[in-house]
Formats: structure tokens, sequence, C-alpha cells
């Protein structure tokens, strides 16, 4: 069963989507019914071919459902309207190549900006605050194909959060990345959503879901079989092995040396606090 959370909230993003079918027939995902709230970072678990992608990329309508509607910010979205969903909905892809396409850091975060009609002295203060935002205002001169990849991937945010997005969405951030640049990365996505931002990611790192998310979307066959918070998600032994999950170190920890079952230690942060009480 999924746990409902919302409260009286009105979500940013509701995604209606009975199916989405690729052009070979291939069903992506179907039956979704998947929303956005303020304030929130939502890992999406799961694994490879689980509908991670597919469902991301229709929150902001890169694709759109078969049958189904997506609400950005209680706007219904249609063919005329993409590029609402698109503005409100930041999308930073796994590859970040295929976003960098200007001839400089700078010119490429502009890019979305004058797309919208903002150029000049505005697009260029805007594009410097979103690069200073994401600690990368040093590469504004550099070629973005040349950037490492966790640079390329801070560069990609920058693109995004110039347009003020409510929700970013990021398709496996750390894939690729060695341990240093996944550090930056992982810290520059808490900073945004510490500035207001809800935050939706897909990973197949449980113990980055664990640290950062405040809930957890697990996928299996094109759909999603539960979701909850961490706690809850990571100590369902039966759903992790229905989802072809391995639970987080901490909870395995946890489980070898009997911790008390009511303290759910999901982070390694949490059991040093376990620890520290004993």
């Amino acid at each position: 069963m999924t746990a409902d959370h919302s409260g009286e909230r009105t979500p940013l993003v509701d995604l209606q989507c009975e199916a989405h079918t690729y052009p070979d027939g291939t069903v992506g995902i179907h039956e979704i019914d998947f929303s956005v709230y303020p304030n929130e970072v939502v890992a999406l678990v799961g694994g490879n071919g689980a509908g991670k992608s597919t469902l991301l990329e229709h929150l902001n309508a890169t694709l759109v459902p078969d049958e189904g509607e997506l609400i950005v910010d209680g706007t219904a979205i249609t063919e005329d309207n993409k590029a609402h969903a698109r503005k409100a909905v930041g999308f930073v892809f796994q590859d970040a190549d295929t976003q960098l396409v200007a001839p400089t850091v700078l010119d490429d975060v502009l890019f979305g900006l004058q797309n919208y009609g903002i150029t000049g002295e505005e697009a260029e203060r805007r594009a410097r605050e979103a690069l200073a935002t994401v600690d990368a205002s040093h590469l504004e001169d550099r070629i973005p194909h040349y950037l490492s990849g966790g640079e390329k991937r801070l560069i990609g945010l920058a693109g995004v959060l110039v347009l003020n997005p409510s929700v970013v969405v990021l398709d496996e951030p750390l894939a690729g990345l060695d341990p240093e640049r996944s550090r930056l990365v992982a810290k520059r996505i808490r900073q945004i959503h510490q500035e207001g931002i809800s935050v939706v990611l897909s990973t197949h790192d449980l113990e980055f879901a664990a640290e950062i998310a405040d809930r957890v979307c697990v996928m299996a066959d094109g759909n999603i079989i539960e979701s909850d918070t961490p706690q809850a998600v990571f100590y369902d032994d039966e759903l992790l092995n229905k989802a072809n999950l391995r639970p987080p170190t901490a909870v395995r920890i946890a489980h070898d040396i009997g911790v008390d079952s009511t303290a759910q230690p999901v982070t390694e942060a949490d059991l040093v606090s376990i620890f520290s009480k004993t």
C-alpha cells in the first residue's frame, strides 16, 4: 500500500499516467499516480528498466502520457503550454552533454533565459547568480564539453536554476562520478532544497537516497509499488526483495547487531547517534 503524506497540501506537480508506450511497443510506465509537494526531496529507486527515467521525463512534459494528465503549479499541461512545465520543473539529465549547447559555460546558462526572452544585463546577472549557487562561478569562461562529469552536472543544474523553477528533477545525478565529485553534487542538491526548491531524483545509490530523501518511491515493472519514508521503505524486506534492492549499509548493520527495531537507523549518522546514547 502506498502511504499518503500529502495532508492538505497542494502539489506542485501532479502526474496521472495510465500508460506510456514507446514507439517500439515497450510500455515504459503504467498506472502512475505521482505528486511532488512543496519543500520535499523525493528519491525514485528501483532496478534497471523499472521506469524511473520514463516517469521523470513526464514531470516536465519531455514525455507525455498515452492516457492521463500532468498538472504543474495548478495548470493542466497541453501541447500548447509545455513551456510552462519546462520552466517550472527544471530537468537535469543523466547525460549532462545533452544539455550543453553553447561555446562557454556562461553562454550555456544564458541559453535558457534567452529562450524565454530574457537578455542583456538582467540575463547575465541571473546566469552568474545561478553559477554562484552551485559554486561554479570560476568555470564561466570554460568550454562545457571539456569539463569533468561532476562539473557538467553542476552546469546543467545552474542551467535550470536560472529559470527559478519550483521543482528540480535529476536523473541519476551521481552516476559515473568519483566520490569527491559525488560529494560536491550531493552538497549542491541539499543546498537548493534548503533554499525552498523541491527535488525529485532517481538513484541506484540507496545510501544517498537514505541520506537525502524525505520520501522514497520504489519502482518495479513500470509502476510505483510503494511511497513512504526512508525508514518505512528500507526496513521492509519483502518490498526490497520484490524490487531487487539491497538495503543501505546502516540498515544491514542494524539487522546484524540487533539494534532495537523501533530505532530504524538508515544512515551512518543515525547509527552513530544510537551508539552515542548507549
